[in-house]
């Protein structure tokens, strides 16, 4: 579908385009509503859906709330701590042959597959981390 052009969507993607961390909508919101003062949560939403489809940014689920948002860029695999749930890409060895094994185990058409690791963040390790003779 062709969309009109829209200040909002391309600040959205610029955003997306600046940042380290995986936000979600209503990250995005905040950081745009002193410059959209007109600017919807629900407008948000429509214009990463649309991003989504233009295939421009991928929408990483995390639970309907926690929704998170990136630029699509090479391939790559998300670390997700389970404490603060903060998402950071991880460039490990891609398994290039996963897509074509799993098709040929299942007989599915397989595009894609997406890994994700959880575990704790070096933050939350060190914020955990009791004094010794505590």
């Amino acid at each position: 579908m062709k969309y009109k052009r829209s200040k909002q969507r391309e600040r959205i993607l610029e955003l997306l385009g600046q940042t380290e961390s995986h936000p979600t909508a209503d990250w995005l919101y905040q950081k745009l509503k002193k410059e959209f003062p007109t600017l919807s949560l629900g407008t948000v939403y429509r214009n990463l859906n649309i991003l989504v489809e233009q295939k421009l940014i991928q929408k990483l689920p995390f639970g309907s709330t926690h929704d998170k948002y990136e630029v699509i860029k090479s391939p790559h695999y998300h670390l997700v701590c389970e404490n603060c749930g903060s998402v950071q890409d991880f460039n490990m060895p891609q398994y290039t042959d996963i897509n074509e094994q799993a098709q040929r185990m299942s007989h599915f058409n397989i595009s894609r597959h997406r890994i994700d690791f959880f575990g704790t963040c070096e933050k939350c390790q060190s914020k955990n981390k009791k004094p010794k003779g505590v």
